[in-house]
């Protein structure tokens, strides 16, 4: 599974009506499309071949990227009818309520 991250994009509307992205988070993402979404896509598709340049140069990624956790794991039973889950990626456990019905 790839790993996802998370980054700030600023987007502004530009003379033209379009728009441009950039990210503080990821330096050398810039991104500009017709509308909001697909400035997005673009980006996204802009974010994902610098971390590829990143990785194939055995650089490390900016501190400022956060990544996030896609999946948790099942860590165990808590008292009752709670669960406890564990993000694998901060470690962090959550206790969730697994009562019957709730679904």
């Amino acid at each position: 599974m790839a790993e996802e991250y998370s980054i700030h994009l600023n987007i502004e509307q530009v003379e033209n009506g379009e728009y441009l992205a950039a990210s503080d988070d990821l330096p050398g993402l810039v991104a500009q499309g017709r509308t909001i979404s697909e400035t997005m896509e673009i980006a996204q598709d802009v974010a994902r071949k610098l971390i590829e340049s990143y990785r194939d140069h055995g650089d490390p990624l900016p501190a400022t990227m956060k990544r996030i956790a896609t999946n948790f794991e099942f860590d165990r039973r808590a008292k009752g009818s709670h669960v406890i889950w564990r993000n694998p990626v901060t470690r962090n456990r959550t206790t969730i309520p697994n009562h019957s019905g709730d679904l």
